[in-house]
């Protein structure tokens, strides 16, 4: 059952990557990796579908490398979250980053996806809310006309996928955990 909702939510993730690629094209960006990495931002995930699909990635990992990107996501926790659930400054480095690249890349979520570009969501309200992009491409972004990036039909539709997995796999309540908190649990 799982393949099949793998399946559409990897057409999802091919139309997202498209849409990155073209905006970064517009904008002559590529994406070299800087001091503010998006790997060490912090990011909530909320989806089952993409636990799912991560942990698949993580699971097709070799025995070493898993174990390995365990060690890193155990690191993570303890850096980044204190024994009372708060947040520090501090900022380690995704557990899947290793030697600058990820271990999981097809499998990423959909926040590392689309991250680092100029973009605007539409809200319910009809308010649309702007993204700036990254510190390391702003003078790319400034000096180009905005690209029509909206991650709006990408949420929606995601939004949609992840009600018909919770629904066909009976599951309810909130997620809200970081890629280290997933790969802890594979």
């Amino acid at each position: 059952m799982d393949s099949d909702f793998f399946g559409k939510l990897e057409a999802l993730y091919s139309e997202m990557d498209q849409k990155w690629a073209a905006a970064a094209s517009h904008y002559g960006f590529e994406c070299t990796g800087c001091k503010d990495n998006c790997c060490k931002s912090l990011f909530f995930h909320h989806t089952f579908i993409e636990e799912a699909f991560l942990a698949a990635g993580v699971e097709a990992l070799t025995p070493s490398v898993r174990k390995d990107v365990q060690k890193r996501a155990d690191g993570y926790l303890e850096t980044v979250f204190d024994s009372t659930g708060s947040v520090s400054e501090k900022r380690p480095c995704c557990p899947l980053n290793i030697d600058g690249l990820c271990a999981v890349y097809p499998n990423r979520p959909m926040i590392c996806r689309l991250h680092g570009l100029p973009h605007h969501l539409e809200g319910a309200d009809g308010r649309i809310v702007k993204g700036n992009g990254c510190a390391q491409g702003e003078s790319f972004f400034m000096s180009k006309s905005y690209f029509d990036f909206n991650r709006t039909p990408f949420y929606s539709r995601m939004a949609s996928l992840e009600l018909e997995y919770r629904k066909a796999k009976g599951l309810s309540g909130r997620i809200r955990k970081t890629v280290a908190h997933m790969v802890q649990e594979t």
